[in-house]
């Protein structure tokens, strides 16, 4: 199954990541370009994290000890400051 990430847009896809021995509890996902890009879900492995980055995708895995809401909120006011520049 593929998600569109919207241009300037973000989204958590912790919810597909189906490998119980993942390190990360969940992903954030930003598409700081002016294109769509099309992301393969469910997450089965670390490799599906560095083949995104390599699609123009900034990728923040969070782990069980970070803060998930500060995080997101912090990327997304990021994401939000380059669409007013």
């Amino acid at each position: 199954m593929k998600f569109v990430v919207r241009p300037h847009h973000i989204i958590s896809v912790g919810g597909y990541i189906v490998e119980v021995d993942f390190p990360y509890r969940n992903i954030i996902v930003v598409n700081p370009t002016d294109e769509p890009i099309k992301i393969d879900v469910p997450i089965f492995s670390q490799d599906w994290v560095e083949g995104h980055r390599k699609l123009g995708l900034e990728i923040t895995p969070i782990k069980k000890e970070d803060n998930f809401l500060s995080t997101f909120r912090k990327e997304k006011a990021r994401i939000e400051k380059q669409q007013i520049e």
